[in-house]
């Protein structure tokens, strides 16, 4: 979701503002950027960061630690004051794994909206990697040529192969320079034994995914490694000032070699902390962190097979950025395929359960024309609602992948756990509630699922948007396309709701249709105070 600003009016649409937070497991980053959509492009005008160590979470409860939270909570009030200063016109703020996998996350989430006002999307792995992509490409030209992107934060790794068009493949893993620190390291210097248990560990976690990765490859191609976030950077620093004696200003396109990194990594394993932290560029509690980060970048470039890496300065909180231009309509140039991927990421899911396109298209088209009718008149959602019930009526059905006894839960939880790439957990766990109540019971507050949903604006949507689906999952009873179109007319006087039916076949009276739509016409009328009346058209005979 969006964080409005009050702004000046004189923030025109040549000049538009943004800012994008990243809440990540060891910091908290935030981009402001100026827009410049006749490029389209935007330019960096601000970057704020702070190490606040959310990953740093109780050994035993797994929660965020309360004077971690002060600390974020602390930080987050600053980036909204000076996005604020620089006139941004909306904060567009996510978070990832440590807030993801923290038992308390949500209610972090809760407490940052309620002490700062801004509203935090909480992002999947693999959305997160997508966003990377973007990032990387708005700063990098890739020239179609295949790249593979290594992001190695506080919490997980992402890895990402792509060629400046789709990305072929993305993956998180559980490994970060946070985690793996508070995990598995409690000797300094660092012991042999824990060292090498450190080493075997990543290099089992990351196999997987370099394996995913390589599988996506086409045969003869040797893709050029990029790196991206603060351990890597901290890395090519501590390279650059020995090699060349300064650091390059920027940093983007500056390379070094696997082997120079194997070299740094068994000098940082024989410091202690306090010499690491003296080593020129290196922050006190990067030091902490960097020889588990050093690790995982030795480790993936080992299997990768990569003999050098190449630093990009834009990583997720720029991918928030590109993301945000491409949804508002202000990108249509390489990066166009990226503006459907939402559409792309639900059909995938569709066929992966098996759904029937055919008849779950007709109850998207059913459900949306009831959408477009009645907006202005019933309700006042806008493109972004109108989008989560198509993909809502798409998935609708998805539940009979597992069983076809209350298949409308299991809808809800496959729907909830997949992860649909596009859209923030906010969207999917609305889009699950919708596709669950399209049938059996109305919304009710005793429902965890429906409970859960963060705002009260939410229940609204998924209470007013599923009536719609219900009445379009009846119109397509017997899953023929009995119904060719329909017509609404709105009587406010008599407090009635006409619905008229178009039939495909000439001879068909739609009787099961009409029965269904009666049996499930309930909670329409109970959520808009109107009686729903059904009539069937005369379909017109064609003389010849």
């Amino acid at each position: 979701m969006e964080n409005q600003v009050n702004v000046p009016s004189a923030t025109g649409a040549k000049n538009r503002i943004l800012a994008a937070i990243d809440i990540g497991t060891n910091s908290i980053h935030m981009v402001v950027v100026r827009i410049i959509p006749e490029l389209p492009a935007f330019m960096i005008i601000e970057r704020e960061k702070d190490t606040v160590r959310l990953g740093d979470r109780d050994p035993d409860t797994h929660n965020l630690k309360p004077e971690a939270m002060e600390r974020a909570i602390s930080t987050l009030h600053r980036c909204r004051e000076l996005a604020k200063t620089l006139n941004a016109e909306q904060i567009i703020a996510v978070a990832t794994s440590a807030v993801r996998e923290a038992p308390n996350g949500r209610d972090f989430l809760k407490q940052v909206e309620t002490e700062t006002g801004l509203v935090v999307d909480l992002i999947s792995g693999q959305e997160e990697a997508r966003r990377i992509y973007l990032g990387v490409l708005s700063g990098m030209e890739f020239n179609n040529q295949p790249h593979i992107i290594i992001d190695i934060g506080g919490g997980s790794t992402e890895l990402i192969l792509g060629d400046s068009q789709e990305p072929r493949s993305l993956s998180s893993t559980k490994v970060g320079a946070v985690r793996l620190s508070a995990e598995f390291i409690s000797t300094d210097p660092i012991s042999n034994s824990e060292f090498y248990y450190l080493q075997a560990y990543i290099r089992v976690m990351l196999e997987r995914a370099v394996d995913d990765l390589k599988a996506n490859l086409k045969p003869g191609e040797s893709p050029r490694l990029v790196g991206t976030s603060g351990t890597i950077e901290t890395l090519a620093m501590i390279h650059a000032r020995e090699k060349l004696g300064m650091i390059p200003n920027p940093l983007n396109g500056y390379q070094f070699s696997l082997k120079d990194l194997q070299e740094t990594v068994n000098r940082l394993r024989k410091m202690n902390n306090t010499e690491r932290a003296a080593i020129p560029g290196m922050s006190d509690r990067r030091s902490e962190i960097i020889l588990a980060g050093a690790l995982i970048l030795q480790e993936a470039m080992s299997l990768l097979g990569a003999e050098s890496i190449t630093i990009c300065e834009r990583s997720l909180r720029e991918g928030v950025i590109v993301d945000w231009m491409l949804t508002h309509g202000l990108i249509e140039d390489r990066l166009r395929y990226q503006s459907s991927v939402r559409e792309r990421s639900v059909f995938q899911s569709a066929q992966k359960y098996r759904v029937d396109l055919t008849h779950s298209q007709r109850v998207a088209e059913f459900a949306l024309s009831i959408f477009a009718q009645t907006k202005g008149k019933l309700h006042n959602w806008g493109e972004l609602e109108r989008e989560l019930l198509w993909a809502a009526a798409i998935l609708h059905n998805s539940g009979h992948y597992v069983s076809h006894s209350a298949h409308h839960k299991h809808s809800y939880y496959l729907i909830r756990y997949s992860e649909l790439l596009g859209y923030t957990e906010t969207e999917i766990e609305l889009i699950a509630n919708l596709a669950r109540y399209h049938r059996k019971s109305a919304p009710k507050k005793k429902h965890e699922n429906f409970r859960n949903l963060p705002t009260k604006e939410y229940r609204l949507m998924v209470s007013q948007l599923s009536a719609f689906l219900r009445i379009s999952v009846a119109l397509d009873r017997r899953q023929i396309g009995a119904i060719s179109r329909l017509e609404c007319e709105y009587i406010p006087y008599l407090a009635e709701f006409r619905l008229k039916l178009f039939p495909t076949f000439p001879d068909d009276d739609c009787a099961l249709e009409l029965w269904s739509l009666n049996y499930k016409k309930d909670s329409f009328e109970a959520e808009y105070s109107l009686k729903l009346v059904a009539q069937l058209e005369p379909t017109a005979v064609t003389v010849g």
